[in-house]
């Protein structure tokens, strides 16, 4: 019996040990686990979080939208994982119609495209720029005393010969302390300050977020209520009216491009009405989103007089937020977007306003289809007119105009200069070499448009009419930039008239092989990355 109750007693401490061991030992398998996800998100290269985001979202789009019963017949398996991609990086290139996707699948590539929009994306980035500064801030916070002070502890006084050396360091210590504390104070008030402000930054960003969607919204649910031959329009196709128009305005912010009718926004080209109250939309989501950003933070700072939007506007560069930019670039960018669009509607007027494309169209009409048409061509992509029948000076313009990057300017401001002038100033030799090495982004381009060529020969031979190199330039090059611009196939340019071909309202891609679209998925996510390639190639001199 005494045996049985050591081993008792014995059985009791371990369990009792176990308890208090084990919340311990959870608690310090979280903290690993916390460090470790830190390490991976922080530490890791920008280029590859945002690219596993990417991938990771479309691969979640493709299996949600693989699981889900389409209206009709269903996709092949490759034209969905394209669609889901094609929504994630909110480049809208079509390769079925929409009218495939019964109302849930609409629902989930509204989701892509918000979680996709370039909006979006950097809220999530401002969060992580947050969460970085945190161990910084606190890092630096002591109890009254520094750790400057604290070094006494390693002039040991037991040795008579070393009495002298650390008092006189220790009144050394003493007497720089104000100073040292001084110093910290600033850093500290300094952190305190960008860390406010980013948190202040991200609730603006929020805040016009929701605003500019639910507001858009309503708006265009109200037009779609209150305007019978708009309203019809759904009503044939079965599509309805909340659905659209959450889906088109998170599909217009986010300058996506797609819409749920196979005829994207031809069939309302009529409706001027509803493409006016698309246009600021897509202003807002991108090309003006920076000048608009300020201009906001500039309204807010005026009447709140909180310190935090202040900081924003002085302090653009520290906010660790490319979106944020100087009053300076801030006008001249304004200024470039009004002058490309003024550029684009005479020439586009010029050259189509008696063309096929606006048969059928009164003066208002045409006046206000150009310029929806013009302006969707900096990465919105949605067409209010068949790009198939537009002249090729037109498509090579809209070419031009989908390459260049939504934040282009005239010219380059003075702190863009001294930006560049300080980063040659400090040369990585690692890096300089690497980005040497790398092609330029006109070398890739015209790297996957030679592989598309490759792979599609055989249809370029046959039906070269459809497969023209511009086409397929122009397919590339709205992948590249996110827009969703096409030309479409058509039966009836074809020289040869064999075999069933029935016309569809889907991209141009739509008709290529599955090689030829997994390299335009490539493409895709090469565009919507542009941003951490810009600056590579330049060791290539072409002179």
């Amino acid at each position: 019996m005494k045996n049985f109750a050591v081993l008792g007693h014995r059985l009791e401490m371990l369990s009792s040990y176990s308890c208090n061991k084990l919340p311990c030992f959870s608690q310090s398998f979280k903290a690993q686990i916390r460090s470790i996800f830190r390490v991976l998100l922080f530490q890791a290269n920008p280029f590859y979080v945002q690219l596993v985001y990417f991938v990771m979202l479309s691969l979640l789009g493709y299996l949600a939208l693989m699981f889900t019963k389409p209206r009709t017949t269903r996709p092949k398996d490759v034209d969905v994982f394209f669609t889901s991609v094609s929504a994630t990086t909110v480049s809208s290139m079509s390769v079925v119609e929409m009218e495939v996707f019964s109302n849930t699948h609409l629902i989930i590539l509204t989701i892509l495209m918000l979680l996709g929009g370039e909006v979006f994306t950097s809220m999530l980035g401002l969060q992580f720029t947050r969460s970085k500064i945190i161990p910084k801030f606190h890092d630096h916070h002591t109890d009254g005393r520094i750790d400057v002070v604290n070094t006494k502890n390693h002039f040991p006084d037991s040795n008579a010969d070393q009495i002298e050396l650390g008092l006189a360091t220790h009144s050394h210590l003493e007497n720089e302390k104000p100073q040292i504390i001084d110093h910290i104070d600033g850093m500290n008030n300094n952190n305190n300050n960008k860390y406010n402000s980013i948190r202040f930054l991200g609730y603006v960003v929020l805040g016009y977020l929701l605003v500019v969607h639910i507001g858009g919204s309503i708006l265009v649910s109200l037009y779609f209520t209150l305007v019978p031959s708009a309203r019809h329009v759904l009503e044939k196709k079965g599509i309805e009216i909340p659905t659209f128009a959450v889906f088109t305005t998170v599909s217009t912010f986010s300058n996506c491009g797609f819409v749920p009718t196979n005829e994207n926004m031809i069939v309302f080209k009529n409706n001027s009405g509803l493409l006016l109250l698309l246009l600021p939309q897509l202003l807002l989501g991108n090309t003006l989103y920076p000048v608009c950003l300020r201009f906001l933070i500039w309204v807010l700072e005026k009447i709140t007089k909180r310190v935090e939007f202040s900081y924003m506007l002085k302090n653009y560069k520290d906010m660790g937020y490319s979106h944020m930019l100087s009053s300076l670039r801030s006008f001249l960018l304004a200024l470039t977007v009004l002058g490309f669009i003024v550029v684009q509607v005479i020439l586009f007027c010029a050259m189509e306003w008696k063309s096929e494309a606006m048969d059928g169209l009164t003066a208002y009409q045409k006046f206000v289809a150009s310029i929806f048409q013009t302006m969707n061509s900096r990465h919105a992509g949605e067409s209010v007119i068949d790009l198939s029948v537009i002249s090729p000076a037109i498509l090579v313009l809209f070419v031009v105009m989908m390459y260049l990057p939504p934040y282009t300017t005239f010219l380059p401001t003075t702190s863009d200069c001294e930006d560049s002038a300080s980063a040659k100033g400090i040369p990585n030799p690692r890096k300089t070499l690497v980005e040497s090495l790398v092609f330029s982004q006109l070398s890739y381009l015209a790297m996957f448009i030679i592989l598309i060529c490759i792979t599609e020969r055989e249809k370029m031979k046959e039906d070269p009419l459809n497969f023209s190199v511009l086409n397929v330039i122009i397919e590339v090059i709205s992948a590249y930039g996110n827009v969703g611009f096409s030309t479409g196939y058509s039966c009836k340019r074809r020289l040869k008239h064999e075999g069933d071909c029935k016309d569809a309202w889907s991209g141009f891609s739509g008709r290529w092989s599955t090689q030829g679209k997994f390299i335009l998925i490539t493409v895709m996510f090469f565009g919507r990355l542009k941003n951490f390639s810009t600056k590579h190639g330049k060791a290539w001199k072409l002179s």
